[in-house]
């Protein structure tokens, strides 16, 4: 079954902002830590941020500051809230629960879902 949908992404300018969402199964979201990942074309996927289920955070470098992540259990969805945009944020971002340990050390817990395109002009 389909754990994780991610919605939310667009085409905005540089220093604009964007919302997305991931609507998680309830037996990946409960109890898990739930991160969001972005993978720019020609790169690995990177973590940049993350949200245990005690609501604790970690954020990339890249983005601290700029972006912020929450949850909502009774929903079980994951939020980003990015703001101030740049060109260098583009990319396909996903969602899905992990066990973290740092941001470049962690293990998926879920599938992957479809991902949304982020797309950021100059």
């Amino acid at each position: 079954q389909v754990q994780l949908v991610e919605s939310g992404g667009g085409l905005v300018q540089a220093g604009g902002s964007l919302r997305l969402s991931c609507a998680a199964s309830g037996r990946i979201f409960n109890g898990n830590s739930m991160g969001w990942f972005r993978q720019a074309p020609g790169k690995q996927r990177e973590l940049v941020a993350r949200i245990s289920s005690g609501a604790t955070t970690n954020y990339a470098d890249s983005v601290k500051g700029r972006f912020t992540i929450s949850r909502d259990g009774a929903k079980n969805t994951v939020y980003l809230q990015m703001t101030s945009l740049k060109p260098e944020d583009t990319a396909v971002y996903y969602c899905n629960a992990l066990t973290f340990y740092t941001l470049s050390i962690y293990d998926i817990r879920g599938s992957w879902g479809q991902g949304t395109q982020v797309t950021v002009s100059s």
